[in-house]
């Protein structure tokens, strides 16, 4: 898979973002590979203050959505470990 700087992925956004612009000539015409500037654009966005490529708010949900999954795994865990515990230290008790 070929790594492409933030730099080229910044003005092919900015290309594509243009009226009258077709994202098939953008990505022609920069040399990269056909459907990647959609997928860059599902990822990306510019930061209009800087100019800096930042997450888009898709990309920012689907990471707070496996951390939220991550969170709940790790909890139902120590869920299931407090309930063996109960049951064998009820256990003790009835003996």
């Amino acid at each position: 898979m070929m790594k492409y700087p933030e730099e080229l992925k910044r003005e092919a956004l900015n290309l594509a973002a243009q009226p009258g612009m077709k994202v098939a000539q953008v990505e022609r015409d920069l040399g990269i590979t056909p459907g990647l500037l959609y997928k860059w654009r599902q990822r990306y966005r510019v930061d209009e203050n800087n100019e800096a490529l930042k997450p888009s708010a898709e990309r920012k949900a689907d990471a707070e959505i496996r951390r939220l999954k991550r969170e709940l795994s790790i909890a139902r865990e120590e869920r299931d470990i407090l309930k063996k515990a109960i049951q064998v230290f009820s256990q003790d008790r009835e003996r």
